[in-house]
């Protein structure tokens, strides 16, 4: 398959074999390139992704082939432009120390990722897992609000002054429950996600208009907050609602198969268009209470069509109109980067065609 990718998001180098200590419902097959290299000199601009590429023959096995356990999926170690990977051909593993080095006795391969742990500056100058840039806008704005989550929010129900659009500084008034959050991004519920599978209504998407800042809390006796504007992104208004600011995303993720065996369909491509290609984002029906997290790799699939059959059986009065079912037909993989209950939005990593809406993405094979 061809490898367009140069896409990503912050590596923090290391982050996965969840899915691989859990031992998925079909554990993706595993191999290196038959021309791999003997080493790799990593540059500034490559990402995890690419460098994968250069060994394995599926990116998403990464994690195995470092010995990584889940200690050092959520604490990962760096790889920083200079190092050298090293492809140790007797212990079918990968290391940043020379073949012979850095093995511990009697557990070959399973040296760790880096010999020394830089943390200053959070690892900004690591190697990243696929481009930031693409998916950096993405990281911490609603995607998707949820119905019930949809009922619940606060919303923006007059301004001062009346004023139909708002800007930075102006104040606004909100009613709705806060919880004690001060910090809250404007959205407006867009286009409804539904299932492609049984059209079940899975949320909107949202759009992102700016954020507010809390300034007075309702007093007894006044139906709402006061908020003054802090940015505006697009046109907010009277009616608009609000969500929480999310937590810091985490950005150090590596590509793995999904905890569980996943069959999804994919439900929109961002922007409303109508095909997606490399590097852009698609929305999954299946979330968090499926198996997937930040970092599953599902590979893309055309369903495959139903068509004539020619030599089929017609039936004794030849009215019969006999089919074949073709099988579905593997043209990318998605990289999964948010996360939410029922939906997730991956990054479009690799593909021979475009993508479009109704396909299936499914766990690694």
């Amino acid at each position: 398959m061809k490898n367009f990718s140069t896409v990503g998001a912050r590596l923090a180098g290391a982050a996965l074999l969840a899915g691989l200590m859990a031992a998925p419902a079909q554990a993706a097959s595993c191999a290196f390139r038959p021309n791999a290299p003997d080493q790799h000199l990593v540059v500034k601009g490559d990402t995890l992704w690419d460098i994968s590429g250069k060994f394995l023959e599926h990116p998403w096995c990464w994690p195995q082939v470092w010995g990584m356990n889940r200690d050092e999926i959520r604490n990962p170690h760096w790889i920083y432009p200079g190092q050298i990977v090293y492809f140790d051909r007797k212990t079918g593993r990968l290391s940043l120390n020379k073949p012979g080095d850095g093995g511990s006795a009697g557990q070959p391969g399973i040296t760790r990722l880096s010999p020394q742990l830089r943390t200053e500056g959070l690892g900004r100058d690591a190697v990243q897992s696929i481009p930031a840039s693409v998916i950096e806008p993405f990281l911490t704005r609603p995607l998707v609000i949820g119905v019930d989550e949809l009922a619940a929010a606060p919303r923006i129900a007059a301004s001062r002054e009346g004023r139909v659009y708002l800007g930075q500084g102006d104040k606004v008034y909100v009613k709705g429950e806060l919880n004690g959050v001060k910090s809250w991004q404007v959205f407006r519920p867009g286009t409804p996600l539904k299932d492609p599978e049984t059209g079940a209504l899975l949320g909107y998407e949202a759009q992102y208009l700016g954020t507010v800042a809390l300034q007075t809390e309702a007093k007894p006796g006044v139906d709402v907050h006061t908020f003054t504007v802090g940015s505006s992104h697009q046109e907010m208004g009277v009616g608009d609602r609000l969500a929480p600011v999310p937590p810091e995303p985490m950005r150090s993720y590596v590509p793995h198969p999904p905890e569980r065996q996943v069959d999804a369909r994919v439900v929109s491509i961002y922007g409303g268009v109508t095909y997606a290609g490399q590097n852009q984002i698609i929305s999954v029906n299946r979330g968090s209470v499926d198996g997937l997290d930040v970092g599953s790799v599902l590979q893309l699939y055309h369903s495959g069509k139903v068509v004539a059959d020619p030599g089929g059986d017609k039936g004794m009065l030849r009215m019969r109109k006999p089919t074949i079912k073709l099988p579905d037909e593997q043209y990318g993989n998605l990289f999964i980067f948010r996360v939410f209950k029922n939906v997730s939005y991956g990054l479009v990593m690799q593909v021979t065609e475009p993508v479009q809406v109704g396909d299936v993405a499914k766990s690694p094979e």
